[in-house]
């Protein structure tokens, strides 16, 4: 499988959720539209088939990353410590 960028799922993800809110706030065709383009973009990235599950493996992905860069920073990923 091909990893998203995880800046890019990021962006998504806060994209997703502005428009979420803004929805809610009041409900407009292109909002509407954007929002529908912004949760399909969400699953083809994760291999998902409903926001839902587009969401949470988002987060699993970003939660994955973020703990290979704290395993980096510990020098666990270094092999140029290594003697």
């Amino acid at each position: 499988m091909i990893v998203p960028d995880p800046k890019v799922l990021r962006e998504l993800l806060t994209r997703y959720a502005s428009l979420r809110i803004a929805q809610a706030e009041h409900a407009v065709p292109a909002v509407a539209r954007e929002l529908e383009d912004v949760s399909y973009t969400l699953c083809v990235m994760t291999g998902t088939r409903g926001i839902r599950e587009a969401i949470a493996a988002a987060d699993a992905l970003l939660l994955e990353e973020a703990r290979h860069k704290e395993k980096e920073s510990d020098g666990e990923g270094d092999l140029s410590l290594a003697v």
